[in-house]
């Protein structure tokens, strides 16, 4: 058992010098899938309601960005000066949450969808988010239809 135990160590060490430590493994982690990409792009932005940043709101928002619902917002900062007041209460008038993340083929472009929630968790409408990989490398909201729930 114990030779066994001396061998497996040795193969490790060897390993560790042959290739200089631990290999990089971040190719191989579900993160770099698209929709997993997606999915927690699209979560991060649902975070900056609940945590009332409006500045790391915008981040998540393409320059070209159309927002509709009761109101149409052209370009990034329309829709964030539109948005900005649903960041003035102390408390979110709403939140979301993805369900469902469809990306295409080209892996440049994608949908996201799920539900909205007032306050109290009560399922009070549907979103649907477009997003498209920048020039960046970050995934970003251009065309965003929500509900007419935080108005």
């Amino acid at each position: 058992m114990n030779a066994r135990i001396s061998l497996l160590s040795a193969t490790i060490a060897y390993t560790f010098v042959l290739f200089g430590g631990l290999p990089d493994l971040s190719a191989q982690v579900p993160d770099s899938i698209p929709e997993r990409q997606v999915m927690e792009a699209e979560r991060a932005f649902a975070k900056t309601m609940a945590d009332r940043d409006a500045r790391a709101f915008a981040e998540f928002v393409s320059d070209e960005a159309v927002f509709y619902g009761s109101e149409i917002f052209r370009g990034r900062r329309q829709v964030v000066d539109g948005w900005s007041r649903y960041f003035q209460p102390s408390k979110a008038p709403f939140s979301w949450s993805p369900e469902h993340v469809e990306v295409l083929p080209s892996g440049t472009l994608a949908l996201s969808s799920g539900p909205v929630y007032d306050p109290t968790g009560k399922r009070i409408g549907t979103f649907n988010s477009v997003w498209r990989l920048e020039a960046d490398g970050r995934w970003r909201v251009v065309f965003d239809k929500g509900c007419s729930c935080g108005s």
